[in-house]
């Protein structure tokens, strides 16, 4: 039935890499979640109203802000297919995670107005009807929001979204919080304990949890986050493939939003080959990767030495030091410059972005490392971080 809806609602489904597709997805979504949502929200006003369930009431109204988070995430979709304009020259591609972060806002409003409304309950209970209609009402209920959870989960799976999985991820919050006032109204028909009423504040407390969570993952990509390492990898892979480029380094991946990803990465080449090649060689590799992975990609040529035993010998010596600091160090555009009383070593040192030390004492350890393998060798060293 997802297939159908997209084939259906999505023009040129496949194009994903063009935004007013996924404008149209994110319509889709918002669209089927926003009927779905006020229809569960009638039925669930109608059965609390009726049996007097807190906690079914606080599950309809869940419901209803679902729909506001329906329409955010349509508007989100919608400003972030903007082009890029002078004022925001990377494009409008985080207004997606921003929508994100107001459907968690929506939510939190709605589970901390609940734990109010439940905490009354409990404290002065009133009885709750049971009938069959309230049991078979919140099952299909239950199923509805199954439903929607795979269907929003195969959406943002389909378009890399960080909101349609948030999205997916409070429709299965709703079934947890569903069944768990299922339970309570069938448990009031055995016991006059105020049930509902600590159903209705496990429900709002699972309605905060998961605003919680879509406020933490929406978030997280707007501060700045650890790049895929398997694009990392693919990214690495497919520039070494090229004829000449021996080496990469520095590769720094940022997220302006789905889309909109720019690359920078050293490509290290032999110095002995022609400069115009491998300059062609590099503008070939920022064209077709960019292209097949639908990025923006700008690559340094970096020429080092190949061809000098010494510095080949002296170089991997310096690698096994760098790595007695620490297993993970690794070094890059290594050269040599010999003298008579004196060696200049000139390198830079790769270290993690989490490694606690400074970078004065990581260039201290690292020549002191240097000396022991010759006291008439200085080190003309660079610490770099690593960002993916």
């Amino acid at each position: 039935m997802t297939q159908r809806l997209i084939a259906l609602f999505v023009k040129d489904y496949e194009n994903i890499a063009d935004l007013k597709v996924r404008e149209r997805y994110g319509f889709l979504s918002s669209t089927v979640g926003a009927t779905c949502n006020l229809i569960l929200f009638g039925i669930k006003f109608i059965l609390g109203t009726i049996s007097g369930s807190i906690a079914i009431t606080a599950d309809a109204f869940n419901n209803l802000s679902d729909v506001g988070s329906c329409i955010v995430t349509l508007l989100g979709f919608k400003m972030a297919s903007k082009p890029a304009d002078r004022d925001h020259p990377f494009g409008h591609g985080r207004v997606e995670y921003l929508s994100g972060l107001v459907i968690a806002l929506l939510i939190l409003l709605v589970g901390t107005e609940f734990i109010q409304n439940s905490v009354d309950k409990i404290l002065h209970p009133s009885p709750v009807e049971f009938s069959l209609p309230v049991l078979i009402g919140l099952l299909a209920s239950i199923l509805v929001k199954l439903w929607m959870n795979r269907f929003n989960l195969t959406l943002s799976k389909k378009i890399n979204s960080a909101s349609l999985a948030a999205t997916a991820a409070d429709s299965l919050s709703d079934v947890m919080a569903t069944t768990v006032t299922l339970i309570s109204v069938i448990a009031s028909r055995f016991t006059t304990l105020p049930i509902d009423g600590v159903m209705g504040l496990v429900v709002s407390v699972m309605i905060f949890k998961a605003g919680y969570e879509v406020a933490k993952d929406t978030l997280t990509p707007l501060l700045g986050t650890k790049p895929d390492p398997n694009l990392v990898g693919e990214i690495k892979h497919m520039i070494l493939q090229y004829d000449g480029i021996i080496g990469v380094h520095d590769l720094i991946i940022h997220d302006y939003g789905p889309g909109r990803t720019f690359v920078t990465a050293h490509a290290e080449v032999p110095m002995t080959n022609d400069m115009m090649y491998s300059h062609d060689v590099i503008d070939n590799a920022e064209r077709e990767i960019g292209k097949e992975l639908n990025l923006n990609i700008v690559i340094h040529m970096d020429p080092v030495q190949t061809n000098c035993a010494q510095t080949n010998r002296v170089r991997m010596a310096v690698v096994e030091k760098v790595k007695e600091i620490d297993p993970r160090f690794s070094i890059h555009d290594f050269r040599m410059v010999s003298g008579i009383t004196h060696s200049n070593l000139i390198f830079d040192v790769v270290v993690p972005i989490e490694y606690g030390k400074e970078d004065s004492e990581i260039q201290k350890e690292v020549e002191n490392k240097l000396t022991e393998l010759d006291s008439s060798y200085l080190g003309v060293i660079t610490i770099d971080r690593d960002y993916t």
